[in-house]
């Protein structure tokens, strides 16, 4: 049997199992709460943490089924679906994106090009900036999704397909710290940051702006396969030819103005220009 016959086998023996459940409403609550469990908390989760997750969630689904039963809604125990882990204090935030989008954000908004090119960033923040600057944004891996204002270009940034000299305004925001590591299907190779950083320099115009987000640390680092880091100096000394217009640095949830080696792991962010 082929790997994929048994994938389809499998599936469908799970969807049986589904419709047999389905029809004993106490023990489909109780598979639900399960997979939630695996799902949300994985494995080691504190026992207790697990146990008063479910037992809010318990709590408030026979509560809610009370109170429900009047309505024109139909609520049957099939039908749950356990979230366990949004009842939080604070609205959960990634900072490096939160903090780098932004910062990339508000200078594109204050310098307003005529179009825009991104090279492997984040494709929903590619989607928002297009609705102002038109963007083409490419990757090796294709977006399957389009919005207006937003275009796809496959390319690797090792051999951008454009001219020299051509882009007025760039981007890659946490991504050169990953080229030729293999974790999103690039080829080895020891150099790729390096690779990287000089094709943005060969197709940025000259009085063009390069946007550029990396991992800095107290020295230059590899963390296989998840990214490198760097050292300002040497972030700085690959982008030999531009000039440093601004820099800011992500250390935890705070934003400061320096590199600050002995904080450690960050996120530095740069603006350059091409004189």
């Amino acid at each position: 049997m082929t790997s994929d016959a048994t994938s389809r086998g499998g599936f469908d023996m799970a969807r049986r199992m589904r419709r047999v459940l389905s029809r004993f409403g106490p023990l489909c609550v109780v598979v639900e709460c399960w997979r939630a469990l695996r799902a949300q908390f994985g494995v080691g989760i504190p026992g207790w943490l697990a146990a008063q997750s479910l037992y809010r969630f318990w709590r408030q689904y026979l509560l809610f089924r009370r109170v429900s039963a009047s309505t024109g809604y139909v609520l049957e125990a099939r039908w749950i679906r356990p979230c366990l882990t949004d009842c939080t204090a604070e609205t959960p935030v990634e900072p490096v994106y939160f903090v780098q989008d932004t910062w990339f954000a508000g200078r594109i908004a204050r310098r307003r090009p005529e179009r825009h090119v991104d090279v492997g960033s984040s494709a929903k923040t590619m989607a928002l900036i297009a609705q102002f600057i038109p963007v083409t944004m490419v990757d090796i891996r294709p977006v399957p999704l389009t919005v207006d204002g937003f275009s796809f270009v496959s390319g690797s940034i090792t051999g951008l397909p454009f001219a020299d000299d051509s882009i007025e305004s760039l981007s890659s925001l946490c991504v050169i710290e990953h080229i030729g590591l293999g974790r999103y299907g690039d080829p080895l190779d020891v150099a790729g940051t390096e690779k990287a950083i000089s094709e943005l320099r060969r197709v940025l115009a000259p009085g063009g702006s390069l946007y550029l987000s990396v991992p800095v640390d107290s020295s230059c680092r590899i963390y296989f396969n998840a990214h490198r880091a760097f050292t300002r100096d040497y972030l700085v000394g690959l982008c030999t030819g531009l000039t440093l217009e601004d820099e800011q640095f992500l250390y935890g949830i705070e934003v400061v103005p320096c590199y600050e080696a002995a904080r450690g792991f960050g996120t530095g962010m740069f603006h350059l220009r091409k004189p």
